[in-house]
């Protein structure tokens, strides 16, 4: 899809939506019709427009928060149809949840986008190829670790073989439109964390916690290596660390796609595998996982027992970062030289609201000249498939994100969420830059003296 702006017929001026927005707004609240209350939170002020990032590339009315809510307002009055208009905007949100940040009257925005994604995966036809493939990922794929681990088999022959150069030189990929995407694939693990789950790792020195480690699904076949440094820094720091045999996909993706009734089966699989009462704490090092998990009742409001599975399940969910923080660092640490920046994984600081303990753990580690990274609080264009389905977007945004970087002379990027490394990772490699991208617990494990 076009990053150029659709032409709508919402209005465009801030005066205009105000006014608009207004009409739209009054003649229900949620006092009078409580199915509108998300809604009526907003009181059209518009400080979520400039925090917006496609409102930033574009400046389009219907492509900042504000607009957005409007049009699903008018979707749920009858006013508006689930068309082609109204499917573009919704699906050009990255659903970075920077609005909600800023937002002074705390609208839930990634609450109701999900449910008007969900409107639109029931009542709308998309193109027959983008109705496979999303059945085939969000249906027949992420929840099977079998099949995720088969397919990134295919994928590692596809890379390991010499096709993925044959494919490059011969200009295959450019033709068929998918160079930027296939520079974004993870490169394939050769041994896949699968092997580790049903294992007990113990702490090291005197134990001060036990832990559930949750794994995700991909990171399982692409960041191996990242989760067993996870398990080495909880493990030094006196984390008892489990890793639960049976745990599922958090069905994050699938929730952000619309695709709720998988979503909750995903959950309901992971109510089983971890037992609340059996952890201090469930850890994830992936922050969209971690929103995830931690929103697990909105799945099921519909459904009081569930909905209390959900918030006992979720009171236990910990991002690493927010938990080493909360904990205190106990292992010794050596020196790491290195200029360090940092960016915000949108689901960590916008979701969960955490920006300064992985901050604290980074300016614990003796020699890392820590530098702030220009609007660091912006999303990189990863947002979990976005890279993919609106790749060129989400490459604007990047070499935005590269040119924040370049500012601050960092010869390492840490952030907190695989999506992000990925992007990041790719910014540096078609720039040239020569930076490492780390997650902030690689770092960590690279400072830690294990025994």
């Amino acid at each position: 899809m076009s990053g150029s702006p659709t032409n709508t017929n919402l209005p465009q001026t801030h005066e205009e939506a105000q006014r608009e927005f207004q009409l739209t707004l009054s003649g229900f609240s949620g006092v009078d019709n409580p199915e509108y209350a998300d809604y009526s939170r907003c009181v059209h002020c518009g400080l979520c427009a400039n925090n917006c990032p496609t409102y930033r590339l574009w400046g389009q009315e219907a492509d900042s928060p504000r607009g957005r809510i409007r049009q699903m307002a008018l979707v749920d009055q009858g006013r508006l149809e689930i068309g082609e208009t109204f499917v573009t905007h919704i699906d050009r949100c990255l659903n970075c949840r920077n609005c909600e940040t800023v937002c002074p009257s705390g609208v839930e925005y990634g609450k109701i986008l999900e449910l008007a994604r969900a409107q639109i995966e029931q009542k709308y036809k998309r193109p027959l190829a983008s109705r496979m493939a999303r059945d085939f990922v969000y249906r027949k794929l992420l929840p099977y670790p079998r099949r995720i681990a088969l397919a990134a088999s295919v994928l590692k022959l596809y890379q390991r073989s010499g096709l993925a150069s044959i494919a490059r030189a011969t200009g295959i990929l450019r033709l068929l439109g998918l160079q930027n995407q296939e520079r974004l694939l993870p490169r394939i693990d050769s041994d896949f964390f699968f092997s580790e789950l049903g294992k007990a790792f113990p702490a090291k020195g005197l134990r001060r916690a036990r832990v559930a480690f949750f794994a995700g699904c991909v990171a399982q076949v692409t960041f191996s290596d990242l989760n067993r440094a996870t398990i080495r820094v909880l493990q030094a720091n006196g984390c008892e660390v489990v890793v639960p045999a049976d745990q599922a996909c958090c069905g994050a993706l699938a929730a952000h796609a619309g695709v709720r009734e998988v979503a909750r089966d995903l959950a309901q699989r992971n109510f089983s595998a971890f037992d609340p009462d059996d952890f201090d704490a469930i850890i994830n090092n992936a922050s969209g996982c971690g929103s995830m998990l931690k929103e697990y009742p909105l799945l099921f409001t519909a459904d009081p027992d569930q909905e209390a599975r959900a918030k006992k399940f979720s009171a236990k969910v910990r991002d690493v970062n927010e938990f080493l923080a909360e904990l205190g660092l106990s292992a010794p640490l050596k020196s790491v030289a290195a200029r360090v920046t940092y960016q915000d994984s949108c689901h960590l600081v916008h979701g969960q609201k955490i920006s300064a303990a992985p901050r604290e753990l980074i300016r614990a580690i003796p020699g890392v000249e820590f530098v702030e990274m220009p609007m660091s609080e912006q999303c990189c264009g990863s947002a979990g498939v976005y890279n993919v389905t609106e790749n060129k977007t989400s490459m604007e945004l990047l070499g935005l994100k590269m040119d924040a970087v370049k500012q601050t002379q960092a010869q390492i990027i840490v952030t907190a969420n695989p999506g992000c490394i990925l992007q990041l990772r790719a910014g540096a490699a078609m720039r040239k830059t020569g930076q490492e991208v780390l997650h902030v617990v690689e770092l960590l494990d690279r400072a830690t003296q294990h025994s």
